[in-house]
């Protein structure tokens, strides 16, 4: 294996994220948001990871909203992350999540909100986000729906309801 390069998704990707999306969650409904996210042209920031011009991994960042807010400039959700399964377990999810981040700020997003397992995502600096008076619209464990914040403070004052892009509950 050659080394792991992570950039922005380009045109000609689609079809092996949906490939990696499909084989991580054993099911089509997340490439198929994806898919409806993109067609839609929501804002996004769209990552791949590739070894040897293979994609091995994916991650997408979306607007989300706050409350009556929707979309909020500043704020996003990670939704959804996916990696190979053979390749889980060797740092590609942990990659794609670190240079997210990165993108995300480069971006002028503030905040991030995910909802994943806390022991993975916590690693980054995600903790619970009813810590920030943040709920997810979707009846999920408190700890499982988590925020982080880019920019110390970003999130003072802002609570509510998170708001996902409608195409995340059209699956």
């Amino acid at each position: 294996m050659g080394p792991l390069h992570v950039r922005p998704e380009q045109p000609g990707d689609e079809a092996a994220i949906a490939q990696v999306t499909d084989a991580a969650f054993g099911q089509p409904d997340e490439s198929r948001m994806v898919d409806a996210i993109r067609r839609a042209g929501h804002p996004a920031i769209s990552l791949v990871a590739e070894e040897e011009n293979t994609v091995v991994g994916h991650i997408l960042f979306t607007h989300v909203g706050i409350g009556s807010s929707l979309p909020l400039a500043d704020v996003m959700g990670l939704a959804p992350m996916a990696v190979l399964p053979v390749r889980q377990r060797q740092g590609i999810g942990s990659r794609l999540v670190q240079e997210g981040l990165l993108a995300c700020a480069g971006a002028g997003c503030h905040a991030v909100v995910v909802l994943g397992r806390p022991e993975f995502y916590s690693r980054f600096g995600f903790r619970p986000a009813s810590g920030y008076g943040l709920r997810c619209e979707y009846p999920v464990p408190d700890e499982a729906f988590m925020a982080i914040e880019l920019v110390p403070g970003a999130l003072r004052g802002r609570t509510g309801l998170v708001r996902y892009l409608s195409e995340f509950g059209d699956t």
